[in-house]
């Protein structure tokens, strides 16, 4: 497995699981079958309602937490300082752990500013080893990194020193690049990771002839050509997977390679726009608002959340 090195000098695996859509009537299932197949890291969030059960799967794992690598995220509906703080450690409490690796902020609405600072703090703490974000797009992200990331003193009298994003987890596949964010994320030292890395085949992408016909080459499938195409971009990527053998196909990709040519190919297929939505689209912004008070209700389903 190959591993990404976070800016705290954190070894990060490339390649994980995500439990995204996973439900929790199958999610201890789902997350015991990756780690027998060999994957280290899990990406969960508050807002996939399945913490609970990936920390059963770890738990009953028996595999030492130390090799494991775990990312959650905080939803929107707990961003603020208090807010942050309380959840991480339902978090914590939720997924049986002393620590979580990687803690991102899921959404770039709401008082950001303060959740960031309850993460830093909890960094400090020792209750999160690095903390990043979720769907910061490059003007956002450039915002974030120069004003919320600086030394504070903390409601207790604790001077808590200033952390900038470890990773920022976006929307990437084959036909949604992201070229020129990636550009400013290594500038500020962010590494990309890849949420849909595979695009859920909207758009064609499955159907792809050129994607085909690189897979042809190689004698690999489609699935597998985009997850290396990610990761030779230095692009973590959690592809999910209810099936034992997509599991480990998914993998089955560090024993080939793309070469420069194919790698500009796959470049030409970049349509330059969303498969799913804008963060930037009012009506959107709106959609997230009213999933704050939809989630809040104890009676809650996922379902429900269908997006304008």
């Amino acid at each position: 497995m190959k591993n990404l090195t976070l800016s705290e000098g954190i070894q990060m695996p490339i390649l994980g699981y995500g439990v995204y859509r996973v439900s929790p009537d199958e999610c201890e299932q789902c997350v015991a079958d990756a780690l027998r197949t060999g994957f280290r890291h899990i990406d969960t969030a508050q807002a996939y309602f399945n913490e609970q059960q990936v920390g059963d799967a770890i738990r009953k794992s028996g595999i030492p937490r130390d090799e494991i690598f775990i990312t959650s995220k905080v939803w929107i509906d707990h961003f603020g300082y208090e807010e942050t703080r309380a959840s991480v450690m339902e978090s914590l409490r939720k997924l049986q752990t002393t620590y979580i690796d990687l803690m991102l902020l899921h959404q770039p609405f709401g008082d950001a500013y303060g959740a960031w600072r309850a993460l830093e703090q909890l960094v400090q703490e020792g209750k999160i080893r690095a903390i990043g974000v979720s769907n910061f797009y490059a003007d956002r992200l450039v915002e974030f990194c120069n004003f919320a990331c600086n030394d504070f003193t903390a409601p207790d009298g604790t001077h808590v020193k200033g952390v900038r994003p470890a990773v920022n987890q976006v929307e990437i596949h084959p036909y949604h690049q992201q070229t020129e964010l990636l550009g400013w994320m290594k500038k500020y030292d962010v590494l990309p990771e890849a949420w849909a890395p595979l695009g859920e085949g909207r758009d064609g992408l499955f159907d792809d002839p050129v994607l085909q016909q690189i897979a042809q080459q190689h004698g690999k499938s489609l699935h597998q050509v985009v997850l290396r195409w990610h990761i030779q971009r230095g692009v973590a990527v959690f592809p999910m997977s209810r099936n034992k053998q997509h599991m480990a196909d998914n993998m089955n990709v560090f024993d080939f390679e793309l070469t420069e040519a194919e790698m500009q190919q796959i470049a030409q297929l970049d349509k330059h726009r969303s498969a799913f939505f804008s963060h930037r689209d009012p009506a959107m912004v709106e959609w997230f608002a009213q999933m704050v008070e939809v989630r809040r209700n104890p009676n809650h389903n996922p379902d429900d959340e269908k997006r304008p």
